[in-house]
């Protein structure tokens, strides 16, 4: 009976070990997969996001790339029926995409931009996405946005005030015809440092503008998601004039720091 005990323990005591080492091994990987942890990661916050790759980004958010628009719509409307609005303008090409897609991987965006994850993800508070949420939170976060809405009102602002342009005579819906279209027609000597900034691909851009007008005009007014115009830093070009318009006093003269080329 002694000896039957003894081997009923020793039973015991291995199925405690078999269950504990399982117990052990699904922890780690449930720990790998554990969302709450995930989220509080410091790629998601600064200084790390500044220096984040799309590669370590998508190794979690694979599937922002991997989305497609449905085929139809909770409205019963096929997708090839249906024109979106970025679709109007001939600089798009193809079938409807994501948004996503649309800045990193899109036919145009390829062409013309250098786009990455951080460029428009600089991080947020998690527990409530405000500022201000404790005494010791970040403050240098984006009140409840994933993105600061001006990161995207710098391609998707309204026309800038055709006032403060020479020779124009109404917003460029209006008087873009009397200058065939063509922004190079007097911008090939006018703010000619322009576009040089990490999220966008300055040599494509002059050379595909010269020939489309609506490759400049789509992120000046084109595409406006805002009702205002982006206040972009007025860099100083060669030929600049010394005296400073008054709507121009207050600019800022040099890009975003994170946004400079190195």
């Amino acid at each position: 009976m002694k000896k039957l005990n003894i081997f009923m323990l020793a039973i015991s005591l291995l199925f405690v070990v078999v269950v504990s080492g399982s117990a052990s091994a699904e922890g780690k990987v449930l720990q790998k997969r554990d969302y709450h942890r995930a989220k509080w990661d410091p790629i998601h916050f600064k200084p790390a996001i500044d220096t984040a790759t799309d590669a370590q980004c998508l190794a979690c958010h694979k599937e922002i790339l991997e989305r497609k628009p449905k085929e139809v719509s909770l409205a019963g409307v096929k997708k090839s029926d249906a024109l979106s609005w970025y679709q109007t303008l001939n600089t798009y090409e193809g079938e409807q995409d994501t948004f996503h897609r649309r800045h990193l991987v899109g036919n145009f965006a390829k062409k013309l931009m250098t786009m990455k994850c951080n460029t428009c993800h600089q991080g947020n508070d998690p527990r409530e996405e405000t500022v201000g949420s404790s005494a010791d939170g970040p403050n240098a976060s984006v009140q409840r946005k994933m993105v600061n809405p001006d990161t995207c009102l710098m391609c998707h602002g309204k026309f800038p005030p055709w006032q403060q342009m020479t020779g124009l005579t109404g917003p460029w819906t209006e008087s873009g015809k009397i200058f065939g279209n063509n922004c190079m027609a007097c911008h090939v000597a006018f703010r000619t440092n322009r576009h040089k900034v990490n999220y966008l691909n300055a040599e494509a851009i002059e050379k595909e503008g010269a020939t489309n007008g609506d490759v400049c005009y789509g992120c000046h007014g084109g595409r406006a998601w805002y009702r205002i115009s982006y206040p972009y830093p007025r860099h100083s070009w060669p030929a600049m004039a010394k005296e400073i318009p008054d709507w121009a006093k207050n600019r800022p003269t040099e890009s975003q720091a994170r946004f400079l080329t190195k």
